[in-house]
């Protein structure tokens, strides 16, 4: 296997590209533009773990949050980033877990963004 990724499909892709970009950092490694400015295909490049964002086909229902769980697991001393992840992803979320101390990490949160993904970020 040459590389596995976490592919999400939204309504608005460029702008949960551009929220993805602010809540994790990484590098933009790859972009692919529809005509009408949302993304065929984009790569989000989190170090070494690629987020693929792309636009939800027109007239297909969402099923927001039930189905996937991306879990994004930072580490010892990374409380920073996930504030910083959990910070830009509450504004229009469903926040099931607040930002806090749970059984298995001093800091983490559960919740499903304004696109419909759901996060688990943690330490």
């Amino acid at each position: 296997m040459y590389r596995s990724l976490m592919q999400v499909y939204v309504r608005g892709s460029a702008q949960a590209l551009a929220l993805y970009q602010k809540a994790f950092g990484g590098e933009l490694a790859a972009a692919y533009a529809n005509p009408d400015g949302s993304l065929m295909h984009s790569e989000l490049d989190l170090g070494g773990q690629i987020l693929a964002v792309s636009e939800a086909a027109r007239g297909a229902e969402p099923i927001t949050g039930s189905t996937m769980q991306f879990c994004l697991h930072f580490g010892k001393g990374c409380e920073g980033r996930v504030r910083r992840a959990h910070d830009a992803l509450k504004d229009g979320a469903m926040v099931l877990f607040p930002l806090g101390p749970c059984e298995y990490s001093p800091l983490m949160s559960d919740l499903i963004d304004r696109f419909g993904v759901r996060w688990c970020i943690f330490v």
